[in-house]
């Protein structure tokens, strides 16, 4: 059996690798024996916690809208204030108010 050459050849440019890596799998070139756990300690959640009043009969309807599409209601309302962001900007590029 012929043993497989691993290495990843030298480029000379961009276009040269990214035809290799189309038709190569990086998998093919990674060995777990060389790899390291990598720790991330500076990193930033994406995500920011922050607390909204709502009425009471507003939370409960959007739970209700939740339940039936069967998700949790905080995902509900990013969705729907990301909907509402979205058609905002449109407006701001129309020149609307």
């Amino acid at each position: 059996m012929k043993k497989r050459d691993n290495r990843i050849p030298k480029f000379k440019n961009e276009d040269e690798e990214r035809e290799f890596w189309a038709t190569h799998s990086p998998l093919d070139y990674f060995d777990r024996r060389h790899a390291t756990r990598a720790v991330f300690p500076n990193l930033k959640p994406s995500l920011k916690s922050i607390s909204i009043r709502l009425p009471e009969d507003m939370l409960e309807e959007l739970r209700v809208i939740a339940n039936k599409k069967d998700v949790p209601y905080q995902s509900l309302a990013k969705i729907f204030l990301a909907r509402q962001i979205a058609l905002e900007r449109e407006r701001a590029k129309r020149g609307g108010s």
